[in-house]
């Protein structure tokens, strides 16, 4: 089992665990992933039925190369069907109801709009 995706998984920060904790098993009523290979990409959460991905933005997304980085990252995504959405981590330790609240609106939208 050497070799697979596992292997790049990083230990959950604060904020995304405390994500994980709520979205894992179906809570939201959607299949969340965490830390989901997407081509060269490692998303933080991934919703296959919603072709969502779920970045979780630290202080370390201040920096312009990063800033740079994400952009192209997320241009690459939407061309290739995926919608991507960026939450802080601030607002996951301050707001996590309405974040929750936020991605499952999102998940339900897509859901509805790729099935149509």
């Amino acid at each position: 089992r050497h070799g697979d995706a596992r292997d790049h998984r990083h230990p959950l920060t604060p904020s995304e665990a405390k994500i994980w904790a709520r979205v894992r098993n179906r809570e939201l009523g959607f299949k969340i992933r965490r830390q989901h290979p997407i081509w060269r990409f490692i998303a933080d959460f991934y919703c296959a039925e919603a072709k969502l991905v779920i970045e979780i933005d630290g202080d370390s997304h201040a920096e312009p190369d990063q800033e740079e980085y994400d952009r192209a990252r997320t241009q690459w995504l939407e061309d290739s069907g995926y919608k991507v959405i960026r939450i802080m981590n601030e607002d996951v330790h301050r707001h996590l109801e309405d974040v929750l609240n936020e991605i499952y609106l999102v998940c339900q939208e897509r859901v509805e709009e790729l099935k149509a």
